[in-house]
């Protein structure tokens, strides 16, 4: 395998669920400083953009029978790779219904009191527990040859119902009220997750909740910082710092990793899942996303627009629309009184898309489209090579008569 940034044409990621040791070299600044830099400071970073996935021999018939089931976390899997962002334009329980009937999940949002919040996740386990559960596991039934995860995961019979805490103040009753209302996954939601406060949140609730609860954590840019969460008991681990489309974290701050860099290293370094977020803008970049070592992708412009997603329709003349804001932005700290500082996020308004189902139905269609350039009949069988395009091979992807 060649390595993590290696500027040779052509790149094979072959170590998606196994762990490795970046190569690091010393700095001796002083006498009493020494500074431990990976090959990952020293090349150059990518991201969607900057690749292009390489076609490889394939024997699929019909892409309608490639399976795009993959973990989430540790414990729980969904059938499609798609993930609402837990943004208040984004998700909130229509959203997370929505997603569990199309196969995904809806991460619900944390801009709320703890009672709102877990009368969301309430609506959700209901909707669960009335059917969702039947139609959800219909094609894990039917499947052959499932592995060891897949064949536990069909005897478990739980749709994962996923929601937010932040990482101090009320966390931990936030997280005990959405556990006592349904849910069984908990995202730690904070833009820096290599920091204290997420090891001491993590820890506890990994502690003091009921082991059939998993802990999403992050976000995070580098193996090294995911490394230290599957330390501290991460059951996934949410990968990207400044990448999201109303995100001016990279701008304001100076940081970030880009995504595809970021993937990777993060991907080779842990074993438990990878979520990517934020630069999702086409099932390419899903597909780009996937095969450098994500598991499934957290999706908010995408879905932001839909008739699920929280807000009201906006109609002008030119037609309707929705809200679309950043977890960091002005305006969502206006509209949930919080402090109006370190604000990291824009806001807008967007066309409005319809059913998010339709959505959803056209990204898988153009996921399922990718394995089969890769011959892969599912997602542990996609190591897709990549090139290094220039900005003109960029151009050249997209249509140019227009």
């Amino acid at each position: 395998m060649s390595g993590l940034l290696d500027t040779k044409p052509t790149h094979h990621f072959q170590q998606k669920k196994s762990g490795r040791c970046i190569t690091s070299r010393i700095l001796n600044v002083n006498a009493n400083k020494t500074i431990t830099m990976t090959q990952l400071h020293d090349k150059q970073a990518l991201t969607y953009d900057d690749i292009q996935l390489i076609p490889a021999f394939s024997d699929i018939e019909s892409r309608q029978n490639i399976d795009l089931t993959t973990k989430l976390t540790t414990n729980y899997s969904i059938r499609v790779p798609f993930v609402a962002s837990p943004m208040d334009t984004v998700c909130d329980s229509e959203m997370a219904i929505a997603m569990a009937e199309l196969g995904g999940v809806g991460i619900i949002h944390r801009f709320m009191t703890i009672e709102e919040q877990g009368a969301q996740v309430h609506r959700v386990k209901m909707a669960v527990d009335a059917g969702i559960a039947v139609t959800y596991f219909a094609n894990i039934d039917n499947m052959s040859g499932m592995d060891e995860w897949e064949a536990a995961f069909k005897r478990m019979r739980q749709v994962p119902i996923a929601a937010a805490i932040g990482a101090n103040g009320d966390y931990f009753e936030r997280a005990f009220e959405l556990v006592t209302k349904g849910a069984n996954i908990i995202l730690i939601d904070v833009a820096h997750g290599y920091h204290t406060f997420v090891r001491d949140a993590l820890m506890r609730l990994k502690k003091e909740l009921p082991s059939n609860v998993d802990i999403i954590a992050g976000n995070v840019a580098t193996g090294k910082a995911a490394q230290a969460l599957q330390d501290w008991g991460a059951d996934a681990i949410r990968v990207g710092i400044g990448g999201g489309s109303l995100c001016t974290t990279r701008i304001k701050t100076g940081f970030g990793v880009p995504n595809v860099t970021s993937l990777q290293d993060c991907a080779q370094t842990v074993s438990v899942p990878v979520i990517a977020c934020g630069g999702i803008r086409s099932s390419g970049d899903i597909a780009k996303a996937l095969g450098v070592g994500a598991n499934s992708v957290i999706l908010g412009s995408l879905l932001a627009g839909t008739k699920e997603a929280p807000g009201a329709i906006i109609e002008k003349q030119n037609g309707l629309y929705k809200r679309y804001r950043g977890a960091a932005s002005l305006e969502t700290k206006s509209v949930h009184g919080q402090a109006k500082r370190n604000v990291e996020g824009e806001s807008t308004v967007i066309p409005f898309k319809g059913g998010v189902k339709f959505i959803v139905e056209g990204l898988t269609d153009g996921l399922r489209s990718a394995l089969s350039y890769a011959g892969a009949r599912n997602l542990e069988e996609f190591f897709p090579e990549y090139v290094v395009v220039t900005g003109a091979g960029m151009a050249e992807a997209r249509p140019h008569l227009l």
